[in-house]
């Protein structure tokens, strides 16, 4: 992961863009990535863990009724974390996780391993989901960070 985001880092620095993180069910690994990588000051911005619905609704704005209606994990909540760090943060690049890490907390509708991955890329919003397989927790958090660092490497390019 860190070679990836070393590379992601000089396309930044080069491209003169900033970045910011709205995570939650990453539970902050994605801005640690960043931040353990030399050079990370010049493009990050702003790294939220917004884990609870509370901070979702009182940091993000993320409307309580898209909680209510969609759930904290779904697309539209996704969607309305990483439009609303756009808004905080000014970055060029914005990511947003959200997502059921477990090793409890799936039902059959959201099952332990969903995950949604919001990347806006100069107010262009895309949500992503994942689908991971159940290898437990912390499976769970590195394949998210590792996939939104391809998504970030990819929409940079």
């Amino acid at each position: 992961m860190k070679l990836l985001t070393t590379k992601i880092i000089k396309i930044l620095k080069r491209k003169k863009l900033k970045i910011s993180f709205a995570e939650s069910c990453s539970g902050g690994l994605i801005s640690s990535t960043f931040t353990s990588v030399k050079g990370s000051s010049k493009v990050f911005t702003c790294g939220l863990v917004t884990y609870s619905n509370d901070s979702k609704i009182n940091v993000l704005k993320v409307p309580k009724k898209i909680i209510k209606i969609y759930g904290a994990v779904s697309k539209q909540c996704c969607a309305s974390m990483v439009t609303n760090l756009y808004n905080i943060s000014k970055s060029s690049i914005c990511l947003s996780t959200t997502g059921i890490a477990g090793p409890a907390g799936g039902t059959k509708k959201k099952p332990v391993g969903l995950v949604y991955v919001g990347l806006s890329n100069k107010k262009k919003v895309r949500i992503i989901e994942f689908k991971f397989k159940n290898k437990g927790r912390n499976y769970i958090q590195k394949t998210t960070v590792n996939e939104s660092l391809k998504l970030i490497l990819n929409s940079i390019k």
